[in-house]
């Protein structure tokens, strides 16, 4: 029985533990309380093929197409073939999906070519996903450490062998294991705007860096188009523009059918940059989300935590538009992974956001997410059940070969009278300068500013102060990836080099539509 300690607690970091703790001795560590993280706040749904007139091959082509080449073709396959399986064992979880008519009920978001897109409690997706699979750890014989701050992976002989932790009450930790799954999520926390909670600093993706691991498309952040325009960024989700709700400037005007012929439903990027644009334009009056012809009663129906939200903020949306703004949102890029989320470091796996399995490319498909960690953490613990924990029976696989060709990010040595880095400051820097719109005058002022600032000193630091310290490793490889490549692809848009290149960087890892989907051979049944 091998000993195997999962790192974080949102859908990937629940599901390892559950499918892990069958065979093995299961450590779950989580930074704050077993329910707090990113997948308790997913409101938009968890996208799967998994009715009769869909195909897993439909959702490949829109992954793809989202992806703008970048995806590693043997990863979307994965992701979407297995989603319908996994969607069954959320259900098997107790996992209450939304249901019309006895038959589970789906949506239609943007950039998905059917309504495939999962929801439960109408906005509340995340949170009963999360309910029922805290309830499953917690009944799995798995041990919980709450309140664990990752600080560093242990590596010895150039493999990981556990983890070093800081306690709630200010002692270190370490864990011994022979497997470590990473599954803390991103970082959104890098930025002024952001949906994610508070805990999102990145941990994991910078001790992984720290350890010496591979990560991969780190330039590429999404940035959610709809957020309330006020404190805290509350997440309008995607399924509201699905509904029929629609994007107004100050005069009132529906701008995106100027932007994109599927205007609201566009992808992501393309519809956080047309509301960035058509702000400035508008001498930063902000951008509205009218959902008045949805109606009262159906808005508190299907969307009852963001009207609950509006209600709270004195804002009836209903009745009258409400402003909104792009905020970060999600990290395509990450610890770079095979398709078995193991990571170029031997014993280290990770799933999940902190990972980059190519699977969501240059940007990810709305409602991809929830279904990624789910499946890969499947997948991973798959892996060490037919391996074997490193050290044990296999030899480590090489680099996945997608990795040939990525952008390597520098991170530029810290000026010898450095102060100490601020949070906001920080936050703030990231937000003008490798925020929606990006160029090379305003990255590399940011490199330099960035290298004016230093982490507090090494040894006995708070949590805060870790934190601070990743993020600022963090900014350092997003800038430097950010000004690495010159073109605009997906979530990195650069004003000084706006058009896409004819040929990827990562062309390995691309494949056309037709490609993806003759690779498939996947029936779809239906069990509602």
């Amino acid at each position: 029985m091998s000993r195997i300690v999962v790192v974080g607690s949102g859908i990937a970091g629940l599901v390892a533990a559950v499918e892990a703790s069958r065979t093995h001795s299961v450590t779950l560590v989580t930074k704050a309380e077993l329910v707090e993280s990113n997948t308790a706040y997913a409101q938009g749904g968890i996208a799967a093929a998994y009715f009769p007139d869909d195909s897993v091959a439909s959702h490949v082509d829109d992954t793809l197409r989202a992806g703008a080449g970048l995806n590693v073709r043997d990863a979307v396959v994965a992701l979407c073939a297995e989603g319908p399986d996994r969607i069954r064992d959320l259900l098997a979880f107790g996992v209450a999906f939304d249901r019309s008519g006895g038959d589970l009920a789906r949506g239609l978001e943007a950039a998905h070519s059917n309504a495939r897109v999962l929801h439960a409690g109408g906005d509340a997706t995340g949170a009963e996903i999360e309910r029922a699979l805290v309830r499953a750890v917690r009944a799995s014989g798995a041990r919980i450490v709450e309140q664990a701050f990752l600080c560093d992976l242990v590596v010895a002989d150039g493999a990981v062998t556990g983890v070093e932790l800081l306690l709630a009450d200010g002692t270190a930790d370490v864990l011994d294991a022979d497997a470590v799954i990473l599954a803390s999520g991103g970082a959104g926390q890098l930025y002024a705007h952001t949906t994610n909670p508070a805990v999102t600093t990145g941990d994991g993706v910078a001790a992984a860096w720290r350890a010496g691991a591979a990560v991969a498309d780190l330039e590429f952040y999404q940035f959610h188009p709809t957020a309330l325009a006020i404190p805290g960024s509350f997440l309008v989700s995607e399924a509201v523009r699905g509904e029929g709700a629609v994007l107004r400037n100050a005069r009132g005007e529906r701008f995106m059918l100027d932007v994109d012929p599927d205007a609201e439903l566009a992808p992501r990027d393309v519809v956080a940059r047309g509301i960035a644009v058509e702000v400035a334009a508008q001498g930063g009056r902000p951008v509205v989300l009218d959902a008045t012809a949805l109606g009262a009663e159906f808005l508190a129906r299907r969307f009852p935590t963001i009207d609950a939200a509006c209600r709270a903020a004195g804002m009836d949306w209903s009745r009258e538009p409400v402003p909104v703004t792009p905020a970060a949102h999600y990290w395509m890029g990450g610890v770079a992974t095979d398709t078995s989320g193991r990571t170029t470091l031997p014993g280290l796996y990770a799933v999940g956001e902190v990972a980059c399995t190519g699977a969501h490319g240059a940007n990810r498909l709305a409602s991809n997410s929830l279904l990624e960690g789910l499946v890969f953490a499947h997948r991973a613990v798959a892996a060490i059940d037919e391996s074997g924990a490193w050290p044990n029976a296999v030899a480590w696989p090489e680099a996945p070969a997608w990795l040939d060709g990525a952008l390597v990010a520098a991170t530029p040595g810290e000026h010898v009278d450095a102060v100490p880095v601020d949070r906001a400051q920080l936050q703030t820097l990231l937000w003008d300068t490798a925020g929606v719109h990006r160029d090379r005058e305003r990255l590399e002022a940011a490199a330099g500013v960035l290298a004016g600032w230093r982490a507090s000193a090494v040894g006995g630091r708070t949590r805060r102060e870790r934190e601070d310290a990743n993020l600022l490793d963090l900014a350092r490889l997003v800038v430097s990836s950010a000004l690495g490549r010159e073109e605009s692809r997906g979530a990195h848009f650069r004003s000084d080099f706006p058009s896409t290149a004819a040929e990827a960087r990562h062309t390995a890892r691309t494949a056309d539509a037709a490609d993806a989907a003759l690779l498939i051979d996947t029936e779809v049944t239906v069990s509602c």
